[in-house]
């Protein structure tokens, strides 16, 4: 005849493993999660919305948090790295490198002329100099105007592959980007959430590998991610534009690996500028 205590460790095993089958499952859904943010990018596991655990496809090392050298306030000037020509996939568009002497006081405002409406992001010089002077000079050579946001997410909103354009946008693989490359900076290690609605942010391939080049996302809820991702500045004005853009969701064309998808509604950027 089983005993009460008897009774009572089989009801206590019962709940460890359903408690147990419950993370497991909710730890698939999370990893589904803001994957790949960027070209060739890491994948990102959201664990419990407080630790963060990033696994690179190419170097499974990869995993620290803290800001690059050039990250930091006294960077003497922005370094903007030129990919060899044999190196750049073939969704590269050849724009040549911003001009030295960027502004770092003070603030900018960029402006996203989509087909919903605009959408204004502060940038704050003092924080991301050498982000804003990027997207100044993209702006200058017309490189956005006409791009496709590409991929959305739960809470966000990626876009700024120059491959992400015309009537094949929907077969790009989320390569494309300028002809050079530049270090992290800006990068939110002390917030909580690192990622809240209205922040702006760039779209790279994991912490201190700076291979920031145009793609970036647009937080449109709260979301935790790893803070590996610089962010280019907050949205003035048009959070009710992006809410409108991503209502209609995603395809799920990226599902489950690595998550997301495209656009069900296409998300055009018309123009890009800096002011």
């Amino acid at each position: 005849m089983t005993s009460t205590r008897e009774r009572q460790r089989a009801a206590a095993r019962a709940r460890l493993e359903r408690e147990m089958a419950e993370r497991k499952a909710a730890a698939r859904k999370r990893r589904q999660l803001l994957t790949g943010l960027g070209a060739g990018a890491g994948v990102l596991l959201v664990i419990a919305g407080t630790v963060w655990l990033v696994l690179a496809l190419n170097d499974d090392g990869d995993d620290a948090a803290s800001p690059s050298p050039s990250a930091s306030a006294g960077a003497a000037a922005c370094e903007f790295t030129e990919v060899p020509a044999d190196q750049r996939p073939k969704t590269t568009k050849d724009v040549g490198l911003p001009p030295a002497g960027e502004p770092r006081t003070g603030t900018e405002v960029m402006t996203l002329a989509t087909n919903f409406g605009d959408i204004e992001i502060t940038m704050d010089l003092a924080k991301s100099p050498c982000t804003a002077a990027s997207f100044r000079h993209l702006a200058s050579k017309d490189f956005f105007d006409g791009i496709k946001c590409h991929r959305i997410l739960p809470g966000l909103l990626q876009c700024g592959d120059p491959s992400a354009k015309g009537k094949g946008y929907r077969e790009t693989d989320g390569t494309g980007g300028p002809s050079y490359r530049f270090a992290d900076e800006n990068l939110p290690t002390n917030e909580r959430p690192p990622y809240p609605a209205g922040v702006v942010a760039m779209a790279n391939s994991g912490p201190n590998t700076a291979t920031n080049g145009s793609q970036f996302f647009l937080v449109y809820q709260d979301v935790e991610l790893q803070p590996a991702y610089g962010v280019v500045g907050k949205i003035s004005k048009g959070m009710d534009v992006l809410k409108s853009a991503t209502a209609a969701g995603h395809d799920g064309a990226f599902e489950p690996q690595p998550g997301g998808g495209h656009p069900k509604k296409d998300v055009v950027i018309n123009d890009l500028t800096v002011k």
